[in-house]
């Protein structure tokens, strides 16, 4: 009787965090218009890749555990794609927006980029603020069942992925910024 019990009450506490989670998220489902009607929402968070990557030209290295303690817009690119030279500026617009304590646009260059193409590619388009980390192996885009470029992955301050968005997208559209400000405001 007392498994019984214990049962229900997991299944309480399981079902009530999850029904919190969603609400949460439902508040968010009602800005998706245009581009940011691909993004996808998950109705539980999800696990994030443990596999090192580069940090821009220093040689360090890091996680996505090291981002946890904010929401942090997480995006996939290479050099070689053209849809990630169009969004780029609009998600180095983002993070002048909204960076800071709270949120972060980290981008993470998949497969074989140089340090020296990466620079290029950003210098060219103008963008100054996003980092130029690498993932030279694609360990973490093959962890995150990263197919294609560009893909981006909303992660909660916990680190969990509850979104993700594949392909292109105008991250400096309102519904962009209205989505990612409710997230921040707790939505």
């Amino acid at each position: 009787m007392r498994l019984v019990r214990q049962l229900s009450l997991y299944m309480a506490l399981a079902l009530g965090a999850n029904a919190a989670f969603g609400a949460d998220l439902s508040a968010l489902e009602s800005l998706r218009a245009g581009d940011m009607k691909k993004l996808v929402l998950h109705a539980a968070p999800k696990p994030v890749s443990d596999a090192v990557f580069f940090l821009e030209d220093d040689g360090g290295t890091a996680t996505l555990a090291d981002y946890q303690g904010k929401y942090v817009l997480l995006n996939f690119w290479a050099t070689w794609c053209a849809p990630c030279r169009k969004e780029m500026p609009m998600l180095s617009e983002l993070q002048k927006t909204f960076g800071g304590e709270t949120f972060e646009v980290l981008t993470l260059a998949s497969g074989r980029n140089s340090p020296a193409g990466i620079r290029k590619f950003l210098d060219g388009i103008g963008v100054e603020n996003l980092p130029r980390h690498q993932d030279p192996k694609g360990d973490v885009a093959r962890d995150m069942a990263v197919f294609g470029l560009p893909i981006t992955v909303i992660l909660d301050p916990k680190g969990n992925e509850i979104g993700r968005l594949r392909g292109e997208a105008d991250w400096s559209s309102d519904s962009a910024h209205a989505l990612i400000a409710a997230l921040l405001d707790g939505a």
